[in-house]
């Protein structure tokens, strides 16, 4: 579960990208979201113990090309996010 501004949502799917920098480790978090009422989100977040935190998340452009990559083993973020095949 998830709490969001509208409330409790459900993690329908997610994609975690593991990141270091200057020796910290964190990850970042692209996640399908959905409420009881069937409402949909798209969460971008980043954690440093497992906890997904409010925050700018930045990825580089090597991270995108993971994301895109593991975006093909959740159909459903992946067409939440609309991203075509073509980088």
């Amino acid at each position: 579960m998830a709490t969001t501004a509208w409330g409790p949502a459900e993690i329908v799917e997610e994609v975690k990208l593991a990141q270091r920098v200057d020796g910290k480790a964190y990850a970042a978090h692209v996640q399908l979201l959905e409420d009881a009422a069937g409402e949909w989100y798209v969460r971008f977040a980043y954690s440093t113990d497992g906890t997904a935190r409010r925050g700018p998340l930045t990825l580089r452009g090597a991270d995108v090309e993971r994301l895109r990559k593991a975006l093909a083993k959740r159909p459903r973020l992946r067409a939440a996010l609309d991203f075509g095949d073509s980088p």
